[in-house]
């Protein structure tokens, strides 16, 4: 299968709150996957200065972290850290491990883990609910 078939392994959440940018994340994260993120988030972050994340794993897989640029990654991180108020992780990723080392270990904004049994409970912390 070439790229052009693949299917994205990051997919937007539609929701009933505005400054909630909620994905899906299924199958294996490629570095055209992640660039896609870090320019989904940079959009949300132009219309809602302060927004909330909600991070669904669904079937995940892996992150080629290592063919993704390293200024993207942190540029990514650094507006992160300057817009995101709370995030909410929904699964068990087998790669939270490697993202918990990008982070200081302060994070400047909420952080909580779900399991996927729970996902009821994030979309509440959050105080939205998908739509789609």
């Amino acid at each position: 299968m070439n790229f052009l078939e693949a299917v994205p392994a990051i997919r937007r959440i539609e929701t009933n709150r505005d400054a909630l940018f909620a994905i899906d994340v299924v199958g294996d994260v490629s570095p055209a996957d992640a660039e896609n993120l870090f320019g989904l988030l940079e959009a949300a972050y132009a219309l809602h200065p302060r927004i909330d994340v909600l991070v669904r794993l669904t079937d995940h897989e892996s992150v080629d972290w290592a063919n993704i640029s390293q200024d993207t990654l942190k540029q990514g991180m650094a507006d992160a850290m300057e817009h995101v108020v709370r995030c909410a992780v929904i699964g068990k990723p087998k790669w939270a491990s490697l993202v918990t080392g990008v982070f200081p270990k302060a994070l400047p904004f909420e952080f909580k883990r779900f399991d996927a049994d729970d996902e009821d409970a994030a979309w509440q912390w959050l105080g939205a609910r998908p739509t789609d």
